[in-house]
């Protein structure tokens, strides 16, 4: 995976973005996976790809007893142990993918917007599949396949004469791979899949799917965020829970 969020440039537009609280993060895909969340109470958890480990904290709040969270970002990790330490969070910089490396199990696995900055997606479902305890669970949002798809991200909304925007052009859609796009800086990395590759490749690891989710926005994150009201046209976020189911 490509560290693109200890790149200086990066970092500080993208913490830039998100300390406003008026971004499609806070609004829209937060709510939306913080309602898909089950009772953590007494459960050992993995984020991956924590970043500043908001979430992390919030899980301990929730009653997890134990939480992971890997970051192969310096920069988020040194922000994390900083506003979201607690005794029960342990903190480790390392690349995700290497989940494997951790030896560990855990009830409850969590990413947020993580999985499209994934190459190799099949071996690091199957990682996840084996780090899981029976009957444990995974929720992960990530970029929507119509955001990914693009090669170049060169896709865009149509507007009326009004200026109101009434469609979405994009392309490419059934050719998976890498795709590099300009967003703080030039070069970001990040892989499209198909929503069947997607969903088939969990299945086929063994997982069970539980919900599938490409969140609206609420009537209040709209009224803050105008811009949000076109994801009545194409949605930006993917959301999947799935899980583990127990052996008999």
């Amino acid at each position: 995976m490509q560290n693109i969020f200890d790149n200086k440039t990066f970092f500080e537009g993208y913490r830039t973005l998100r300390s406003t609280g008026a971004n499609y993060n806070d609004l829209l895909e937060q709510p939306a996976m913080q309602k898909l969340l089950p009772d953590l109470r007494g459960k050992t958890v993995l984020d991956l790809g924590c970043g500043y480990g908001r979430n992390c904290l919030d899980f301990v709040h929730r009653g997890a007893k134990a939480v992971t969270g890997i970051d192969l970002s310096q920069k988020m990790l040194e922000i994390a142990r900083g506003e979201s330490a607690d005794p029960k969070i342990t903190y480790i910089n390392e690349n995700m993918t290497e989940l494997s490396k951790l030896h560990m199990k855990f009830d409850f696995i969590y990413s947020s917007l993580a999985f499209h900055y994934v190459e190799n997606f099949l071996s690091f479902v199957r990682d996840i599949y084996t780090a899981l305890n029976a009957g444990g669970q995974l929720l992960f949002s990530q970029e929507h396949p119509f955001v990914t798809a693009t090669i170049g991200g060169k896709q865009h909304y149509n507007y009326n004469q009004a200026g109101q925007a009434v469609s979405f052009t994009f392309s490419d859609y059934n050719r998976p791979g890498k795709r590099s796009v300009s967003w703080f800086v030039e070069g970001v990395e990040k892989y499209h899949r198909t929503f069947g590759e997607i969903i088939t490749t969990l299945a086929n690891a063994g997982f069970v799917i539980e919900t599938v989710e490409e969140p609206m926005p609420a009537s209040f994150a709209q009224e803050k965020l105008p811009a949000l009201k076109k994801e009545a046209i194409k949605p930006t976020f993917l959301i999947v829970k799935a899980k583990k189911m127990a052996t008999i």
